[in-house]
């Protein structure tokens, strides 16, 4: 069994910035949600793509939230989990998501429903763990974002 580490902030920053998808939790009046999206990161928030009338548009408004990316390999019982929690709040400025726009848009791979609220996250909290040791966490990423 291996131990849990603690991640600095730096590196939960670089996993998070290198990230495409992940998971986002939530409450509604019918019990908790865990949503999958694609996102980005602005500046220092995560920005996601929804329509006004889905679960995270209708209850991810002004309510606190989760936000997870991750990755593990089983083989080798290594892994790596990133949380970053905060405030949604709905982006209708338009400066701001023209910013979001030229900065990185997140793009949704689904293809039905239109996407154009944007809901930004913006972390109050932002913590890491690592399991295993003497690997590269970013060169373990199977799917990894560049600018």
């Amino acid at each position: 069994m291996q131990e849990a580490i603690d991640l600095t902030q730096d590196e939960c920053r670089r996993l998070l910035d290198s990230g495409v998808g992940g998971r986002v939790a939530l409450s509604s009046p019918n019990g908790p949600h865990i949503v999958p999206v694609n996102y980005s990161v602005v500046d220092d928030a995560i920005i996601f793509r929804t329509s006004p009338y889905s679960v995270l548009g209708t209850y991810g408004r002004d309510s606190m939230l989760a936000f997870e990316v991750d990755q593990f390999d089983h083989e080798r019982q290594h892994g790596w989990s990133v949380v970053a929690r905060g405030r949604g709040e709905v982006v209708v400025d338009v400066d701001q998501l023209a910013h979001i726009r030229s900065t990185w848009e997140p793009r949704p791979w689904a293809a039905s429903g239109a996407r154009g609220l944007h809901l930004r996250l913006r972390w109050t909290e932002l913590t890491g763990r690592r399991i295993g040791v003497g690997w590269d966490l970013q060169a373990s990423l199977a799917v990894r974002r560049t600018v």
